[in-house]
């Protein structure tokens, strides 16, 4: 085994409930139990929740007066790896997780001295709970988000849970993970870590 397959990785995820801290959130749930299961894939890293945090609306670096993504960004940008957690609202990503992908957007005009975006190199994952149907579509909308500001996606990509149509269960609420999720996300943090450290040790050529 070489040093890049071993080598230590960094992770942040993002959780984007509409609800600051401290109130329960089942997307925060979620985000750290794939934290904790890239955990198992030499990954360390930490959870950040949007909605505790001034985070201006608009598609630059910097929105100024008191705007906290640029501190956000810095922790992505020292990441190998992004994770974005998000409810499922009226059938879409929450406006929250729009926002970010929104700030993400300036990443594009954002190069190294070969003309490759910053992000080129890092991978994303997502993380998609609710009580209706929709983690498709709603993972489907955040990979095109996330691949169009240059990060890269490995096989399943995505861990998510939804509960009974018209019912009022939580994520949060259940006695126990389903197996189901728990072996979603076991596999979801294997080839996000497998990926990120092959981007390690390959990066992408200059465009």
């Amino acid at each position: 085994m070489t040093i890049t397959e071993t080598a230590p990785l960094r992770a942040v995820a993002l959780v984007c409930t509409l609800s600051p801290s401290p109130a329960a959130s089942s997307s925060q749930l979620l985000a750290e139990q794939t934290m904790a299961a890239l955990g198992e894939h030499g990954v360390t890293g930490e959870v950040i929740r949007i909605a505790d945090h001034d985070v201006r609306p608009g598609v630059e670096k910097d929105m100024g007066d008191g705007d906290e993504w640029p501190a956000i960004r810095n922790k992505v940008m020292d990441s190998d790896i992004l994770i974005l957690s998000t409810p499922i609202w009226l059938g879409h990503p929450c406006s929250t997780a729009q926002r970010v992908l929104e700030r993400l957007d300036a990443e594009i005009s954002e190069t190294d001295d070969e003309g490759r975006m910053l992000t080129f190199g890092k991978v994303a994952a997502v993380c998609v709970v609710g009580n209706e149907d929709g983690a498709h579509k709603v993972s489907s909308d955040l990979f095109q988000g996330l691949n169009d500001v240059g990060f890269s996606l490995a096989p399943n990509a995505v861990t998510y849970w939804v509960g009974e149509a018209m019912k009022g269960v939580d994520y949060q609420d259940l006695d126990k993970t389903p197996e189901a999720t728990s072996a979603t996300t076991a596999t979801l943090a294997a080839n996000t870590a497998h990926l990120a450290r092959t981007l390690r040790g390959a990066p992408y050529p200059p465009s």
